[in-house]
């Protein structure tokens, strides 16, 4: 199966065909994935070079001009590192863009910290209008890349990553999937966490909840599903900065007395380079290190 950062050179390539107000922004990373792209279209297809502040600001500049990019780089160098200009040449002047990361929180583990980034969505989070789209398997990459290519002059994230759930699950866009249904709880599993979490709540009666689409947070599903449940629990698990939507499903249960445990990534800088499982598994979001913590909180 190829990679969603596979997929999105494949897709993103195609829809140039498609559609001619469509961009690709690049700083070296992935170029390879877009050669034949950059020579049947060299003035829709631009690479910066390792100068990632320009890269948005490029993208700005084309947005303005009525074109709709799609930004790419690991998250690090998308969202952190040039948030100036994302919050500047984007937000203040209200234009779009679709900026799709690759790397995640940790894939690139041996990268060290500069190419880590679970605190990508929060910082996100202090924009205003951002969609922000976490898909957990290729195809749902694919899905959400063309929706988000379409979306007018929207300013839309997809969070792409190298883990992967084994099958993908059809989601509308800014909606939550019911995939199991139980009484003793809620847990909500965005992107790449689903199976992991399926793995940990096997044999435990709660409704596990699907989000492949996290911003704008579907408040409506999550209310449901905690009311129809007898135990008013909610578990978010999140495959980046712990607690990074815990303020959005305290707002959506704010007329029900509940509980909510955030599990992510912790704030705890992790040293040792390892690789991306050693990591999922440091900060607890193995289907072990899950149950561990879901049944001990649902059970306190």
């Amino acid at each position: 199966m190829d990679t969603m950062r596979d997929r999105f050179g494949t897709v993103a390539s195609r829809l140039l065909d498609e559609d001619p107000r469509l961009a690709v922004v690049l700083a070296v990373i992935s170029s390879d994935r877009f050669t034949d792209a950059a020579k049947a279209h060299p003035d829709r297809v631009v690479d910066v070079g390792i100068r990632e502040q320009l890269l948005v600001s490029v993208a700005s500049g084309m947005a303005l001009t009525g074109l709709r990019p799609l930004v790419h780089t690991f998250a690090s160098f998308l969202v952190e590192r040039p948030f100036e200009q994302v919050k500047l040449d984007l937000n203040h002047q209200g234009v779009g863009a679709v900026l799709v990361s690759a790397g995640a929180s940790y894939d690139n583990a041996a990268g060290g910290r500069t190419h880590q980034s679970p605190g990508d969505v929060a910082l996100l989070d202090t924009l205003e209008g951002w969609t922000v789209h976490v898909p957990g398997h290729p195809d749902e990459a694919e899905a959400l890349l063309r929706h988000a290519a379409a979306d007018g002059d929207s300013r839309v994230y997809v969070r792409l990553s190298d883990q992967t759930n084994l099958a993908p699950v059809a989601v509308p866009p800014g909606r939550f999937q019911v995939v199991r249904e139980g009484r003793a709880g809620v847990v909500l599993a965005v992107g790449p966490m689903l199976y992991p979490v399926l793995e940990a709540t096997g044999g435990r009666d709660v409704t596990v909840l699907y989000a492949s689409t996290v911003r704008p947070f579907d408040a409506a599903t999550v209310h449901d599903a905690v009311l129809r449940a007898d135990v008013p629990d909610l578990v978010l698990v999140e495959p980046y900065l712990a607690g990074t939507s815990a303020d959005f499903a305290n707002r959506a249960l704010a007329d029900v007395p509940h509980r909510v445990l955030s599990l992510g990534t912790s704030r705890e800088e992790l040293r040792r380079y390892g690789s991306a499982r050693d990591h999922i598994a440091a900060h607890g979001l193995d289907p072990a290190g899950l149950r561990r913590r879901i049944d001990g909180f649902l059970e306190g």
